[in-house]
């Protein structure tokens, strides 16, 4: 198998050697609406086309000449194949939070010359649509969802590519260096106005070649990731190249409060998520827990005074390890159930978590991964893993294999 040296090398790979009936999903009128890795690919590569004949392109490949698109919606399929599309052709994505202050989105949008902006639903059309009426660099907002008085994306499908166009498309690849700028991520830092971080193709693949190998993750066609958190971070998003470059189907949330009910529908076998949802998730236990009485609320506590000893030097009798028994057959088990039932792993980064809360979620057979690093570094340093000795709780884990700090 070729090694990746470009993001959408990813993408090739697995519909050349481990096509996926499921590669993206998310929910459309109440209903799962799957895409399968060639129908990901024809749509990326006809999108890639009609960004061309829309006069986009990368120029001389320097930074400053590449063509630059924005894009402000919640995660959705949509959004990861717009990633795609402007990654073969060269042109830069410069995602945006949706709740970001519109004087900062202005800022953002003439700091990177950007020249198109895609939007999710009508509410950030609006908002955008007033933006770009002082920016007039911006030339059109196109939207996901269909609305009045926005160029809806479905308009660039309306023509597919012909034989000399798509021999094209394929010269315009293969003139895509690892080196070249790929993305360019606005964080909001400590001081000023926000600052674009510039990463290029051999940043994130590599980035994700070791972490796939540290962690690791070995391919695993038919398993599923549900993906929450906002896409505009690189850590979501470096995540989803991962699950792209090991035949991960990437299931999407409708929201941040429908998570519950989404867990139980994908059944996923593995997340990434922030402290402050674990936080939320185990403050639900305690306080469904407290409301227990009799006989019931007993073998809660004592669930609870288990899992805080876990991996430490009391959970090394006999006397814990029945304790433990017992409680996982009618505590424990139910805290995986409502996670889905096949978790593996939850990878969690983006503020330190709390070590007690680790070592419960194991206790309950609930791994959660802690790792570390910013943006600018594409993003991760370390993380805990799999391995043996690998996971430490407390700690952001072992530098990643390939990298040094």
């Amino acid at each position: 198998m070729k090694i990746p040296t470009r993001l959408f090398d990813f993408l090739t790979i697995q519909n050349e050697h481990f096509p996926q009936e499921a590669m993206l999903a998310a929910k459309e009128n109440g209903e799962w609406k799957k895409y399968s890795t060639s129908e990901v690919v024809e749509k990326v590569n006809q999108l890639s086309f009609s960004l061309k004949k829309l006069g986009l392109g990368a120029g001389d490949h320097s930074p400053e000449r590449k063509d630059k698109i924005a894009i402000i919606s919640k995660n959705r399929p949509e959004w990861l194949m717009l990633d795609l599309a402007t990654q073969q052709l060269g042109v830069l994505l410069c995602p945006i939070y949706p709740t970001t202050h519109p004087d900062e989105i202005a800022f953002i949008l003439e700091d990177a010359a950007v020249k198109y902006v895609f939007v999710g639903d009508q509410e950030l059309a609006d908002k955008i649509n007033h933006i770009v009426k002082q920016l007039p660099e911006v030339k059109a907002v196109y939207s996901f969802d269909p609305l009045e008085g926005t160029y809806n994306w479905n308009e660039l499908f309306e023509q597919s590519p012909n034989e000399a166009e798509k021999v094209e498309l394929k010269k315009i690849k293969a003139g895509i260096l690892p080196e070249h700028c790929v993305t360019i991520i606005y964080t909001s830092g400590t001081t000023g106005k926000p600052k674009g971080v510039m990463l290029s193709h051999h940043n994130l693949v590599t980035n994700v070649l070791n972490s796939v190998s540290t962690f690791p993750f070995p391919e695993m066609p038919g398993a599923r990731a549900l993906s929450f958190l906002p896409l505009n971070h690189i850590f979501e998003r470096m995540a989803s190249y991962i699950y792209i470059s090991t035949g991960i189907g990437i299931y999407y949330a409708e929201s941040l409060e429908t998570i519950g009910d989404n867990l139980k529908e994908v059944k996923p076998t593995l997340f990434t998520t922030v402290p402050r949802l674990l936080e939320k998730m185990y403050e639900k236990i305690v306080q469904k827990g407290s409301s227990l009485k009799g006989i019931k609320k007993v073998i809660f506590n004592l669930s609870l005074s288990v899992a805080e000893k876990f991996d430490t030097p009391q959970s090394d009798n006999f006397s814990y390890r029945i304790k433990k028994t017992i409680v996982d057959k009618l505590v424990f088990s139910k805290w995986r159930q409502a996670l889905g039932d096949e978790i593996k792993y939850i990878i969690t980064g983006g503020a330190a978590a709390s070590e007690k809360l680790l070592r419960i979620f194991a206790a309950a057979g609930i791994n959660i991964y802690e790792g570390y690093g910013p943006t600018e570094n594409s993003p991760v340093i370390s993380v805990n893993c799999q391995k043996p000795g690998g996971r430490k709780f407390g700690t952001v884990g072992l530098v990643i294999e390939g990298q040094e700090v």
